[in-house]
């Protein structure tokens, strides 16, 4: 007996011995009925039967190995994938996950070879295509289990996020009334400091929920206006100079600078780039901040000195959550290693652009926006 027809004819006990494992994935499995335990195992099972009867090339079944095979069946979403989001949701890890497949392999291979199989090869040719279909599950499962995983952790920080506001801007709020309130130096310097610390925690805060946002595929939300840009970076730039006083930052602007833009996501997208090339660059050398226009769109550069970045590592700067070496090892560190991955963002927002290039001994980020919105 061929192997797809083994696994048509045993499916009771190979699933049995398939819940009775599930049912060891302690305390997820602890809540979990025999329907639950066995979840999408009988689909699988029957999608292995059906691969282990169709005609693949050699490339084809390597590709299936590794998960890159197109779908046995035109459903949206396999029984492998389905069953890691199921899995996912009723508090599986990613082991126990895996470990299903294992015993699921484990078990239908036992109960083939009791049955007194001959190692003939056609046993050879359906062992190897029935790992190669239970590899294909694993992969497409994993996939999906870690997706799911992901989007829910991205979900829970921006609850935090969003959560965590309420509370600091009571507590802004407070120290800043205080602030007015007193007169007496050493009370005047403990506020501000409170002050200031708020106000940074504010700015991690909307950095996470930004993250949160765009990791969610919702993307960063603008609301476009009819503004100068050249008025809207000078007012950032000011502001920059007393944040960043040891920091020599210049600015210039040339051409037609007005469009649709969101004014506030774009002085927050150059305080990013200003504040990146002062922690990163050389100290003590300017850092120059350019704005070009034309009838069709703009362009946002932020130039400074500093070491070369390595071709290499220039698409790595705008993932999340990455963090370059400070030219200064006493420079501050407390952030979070979001802001470029903002201005990138802002910059899609806008269905613009932002590029970086870096040689000899000068590195320049540029964000590219459009006039007006696209169409």
């Amino acid at each position: 007996m061929r192997l797809a027809d083994f696994i048509d004819a045993n499916v009771e006990p190979i699933l049995s011995a398939a819940e009775a494992f599930a049912a060891t994935m302690l305390p997820a499995a602890s809540h979990l009925d025999a329907v639950a335990l066995r979840d999408h195992m009988p689909m699988i099972l029957t999608a292995v039967a059906k691969d282990l009867r169709s005609a693949q090339t050699r490339s084809e079944r390597l590709a299936k190995s590794l998960g890159q095979q197109p779908r046995i069946h035109g459903a949206p979403e396999t029984a492998a994938q389905i069953h890691a989001l199921l899995r996912a949701k009723a508090g599986f890890d990613i082991s126990q996950l895996v470990a299903e497949y294992r015993a699921l392999r484990a078990s239908v291979l036992s109960l083939w070879f009791e049955g007194g199989k001959a190692g003939d090869a056609d046993t050879q040719e359906d062992l190897i295509r029935f790992n190669e279909a239970i590899d294909q599950a694993v992969a497409e499962s994993v996939a999906y289990f870690t997706a799911e995983m992901d989007r829910w952790r991205h979900v829970f920080l921006g609850v935090l996020g969003h959560d965590l506001r309420g509370p600091l801007n009571s507590i802004l709020l407070t120290a800043e009334l205080l602030s007015k309130m007193t007169t007496e130096a050493p009370l005047e310097r403990h506020t501000v400091r409170l002050i200031q610390s708020g106000k940074r925690m504010k700015t991690l805060l909307d950095d996470l929920l930004d993250f949160s946002r765009a990791s969610l595929g919702l993307g960063l939300g603008i609301h476009r206006t009819t503004i100068d840009l050249t008025s809207v970076c000078i007012e950032e730039v000011e502001l920059l100079r007393t944040a960043l006083p040891d920091a020599e930052i210049g600015f210039r602007s040339e051409g037609e600078t007005t469009g649709s833009f969101d004014g506030s996501r774009v002085r927050e997208a150059l305080g990013n780039l200003v504040s990146n090339a002062a922690r990163y660059g050389t100290k003590q050398t300017a850092i120059d901040v350019a704005l070009v226009g034309d009838d069709r769109q703009v362009r946002l550069s932020v130039s400074n000195a500093g070491e070369s970045i390595p071709t290499e590592n220039m698409q790595a700067l705008f993932e999340p959550l990455r963090r370059g070496r400070p030219s200064d090892e006493l420079a501050e560190t407390a952030n979070l290693g979001l802001g470029l991955f903002i201005v990138k963002e802002i910059a899609r927002a806008h269905a613009g652009e932002i590029t970086v290039t870096s040689s000899s001994g000068t590195t320049v980020f540029t964000l590219v926006l459009p006039q007006s919105a696209p169409d």
